[in-house]
């Protein structure tokens, strides 16, 4: 990660940590940058934005910055992440930017940027940009005269995103009862059309942004809204996306959780069946439970462990060939679809196991008994001395070797804290606790606690 771009762009609470200078910067460079790599005569780039306050303010610094550098800029307007990606990689745009900080509350904002193939921008140019906004490069030339960038209102790329996802549905969704949780967000303008379109009988709640509400008590990171709207209305099963509609929970309609590790199982089972499933592998990151491994393996699936985030997930499917990836927190990445996760697709895979199965979405989902687990932060010193003790590794296997093929445990340094987080997944809240105790209580016995 690098100083100002973490996993998942750079972010931060608007004009505090991340400022439209910052933000004009970016579009300086980027235009610059990519209008000496571009074969064509001027640069283009694609921008949308999710429906924060701050993100009007972020989307003209950007524009400000990439016209002046000479670049013609494409205005997608209120949009997901996931159509940012598509339109930039089918549409032949130098890179691509989403003002968005997900699920974070609003007055955080961040600025994604996506590479010509629809990928999250490489290290290396991540390494300029941040060069640049640190004054290390120098100054970058103004264009002039006809060289001066414009700005194109493109709502058309956004409307053929959604006609994309419209065509990927494998039959009618006529007769479903279908509740859709849009955080306030940018799903609002694209998830509600998708569901009607293709027949479903579309319930919608939270889908009127005001700046100020994205996310707040809604969305992925608070689905009990929607746990109680699908059962109080009777509904088939209920999807609830988060800010930039890049993650995707759902709900089945006895009011239970689906969260990405069961619908990883769901989709990836399917795909099996289907013969669909490429290399019999489906990517998931450490975070994963350890009740889908179990599931994996009855079913003779293989999996592969990434570190958590979505970013290291592709990166994985990318390098190996793998179809199916993605994270317990809803980041579900179909690849032969889309090279990002992507809410309102995932819920549409979903949708077409449940018809092409003719199978409820409880039913489908109970087969993943997924394990009670404890997690404990410990503040320490110094993370990596703290890791790498010996007597704390050898405490992490004697855990380890006592669990066997029944649960695991997990200990890894925070990315962004000075922490420590000893997780233990068994098959009792009372197993999980006594082991994940006995790991603490090395970690403060050596000293390596503050």
């Amino acid at each position: 990660m690098g100083k100002y771009f973490g996993t998942d762009g750079f972010r931060g609470e608007a004009n505090v940590t991340l400022t439209v200078e910052d933000a004009y910067k970016v579009g300086r460079f980027l235009g610059w940058y990519y209008g000496q790599k571009t074969k064509a005569d001027r640069c283009r780039v694609v921008i949308g934005k999710d429906t924060r306050r701050s993100s009007y303010m972020f989307e003209y610094s950007l524009v400000s910055g990439l016209t002046a550098s000479g670049a013609d800029v494409y205005l997608l307007h209120v949009t997901t992440t996931p159509s940012v990606s598509y339109v930039v990689r089918t549409e032949e745009f130098d890179c691509g930017i989403m003002i968005s900080a997900s699920h974070n509350p609003y007055y955080d904002n961040g600025i994604k940027v996506i590479n010509g193939r629809g990928e999250k921008l490489e290290e290396e140019t991540i390494e300029k940009i941040e060069s640049y906004l640190d004054g290390e490069m120098g100054e970058i030339p103004f264009a002039k005269r006809d060289a001066i960038g414009r700005t194109v209102d493109y709502a058309a790329g956004r409307n053929r995103y959604i006609g994309y996802l419209i065509s990927l549905a494998t039959r009618s969704f006529k007769n479903m009862r279908v509740g859709l949780d849009c955080a306030n967000g940018s799903a609002s303008a694209i998830a509600k059309n998708v569901f009607d379109a293709l027949g479903a009988e579309t319930h919608v709640i939270n889908n009127t942004p005001d700046g100020l509400n994205i996310n707040t008590n809604c969305g992925s990171t608070h689905i009990e809204g929607l746990q109680k709207y699908v059962v109080e209305n009777h509904l088939d099963v209920g999807f609830a996306y988060d800010g930039d509609a890049d993650r995707c929970l759902a709900v089945d309609s006895e009011g239970k959780l689906v969260d990405g590790d069961k619908i990883l199982y769901v989709c990836g089972k399917y795909m099996k069946e289907q013969g669909t499933l490429v290399n019999n592998t489906v990517v998931t990151t450490v975070m994963s439970n350890f009740g889908l491994y179990k599931a994996f393996e009855r079913e003779g699936i293989s999996y592969e462990k990434t570190a958590v985030g979505d970013k290291y997930v592709y990166e994985n499917m990318s390098q190996n060939g793998h179809c199916l990836g993605g994270e317990q927190s809803g980041h579900i990445i179909f690849s032969k679809h889309a090279t990002t996760g992507d809410g309102i697709l995932t819920s549409l895979k979903l949708m077409e196991v449940i018809l092409e199965k003719k199978e409820t979405l409880a039913k489908l989902a109970d087969e993943v008994q997924i394990y009670p687990q404890v997690l404990k932060n410990v503040r320490v010193k110094d993370k990596e001395a703290a890791q790498a003790d010996r007597d704390v590794q050898a405490e992490v296997q004697k855990v380890s070797d006592a669990l066997g093929d029944t649960g695991r445990i997990l200990v890894r340094p925070s990315g962004t804290e000075p922490l420590i987080r000893v997780m233990v997944e068994a098959p009792t809240d009372e197993i999980c606790g006594k082991y994940v105790a006995q790991v603490v209580e090395m970690i403060e016995k050596k000293g390596l606690a503050e």
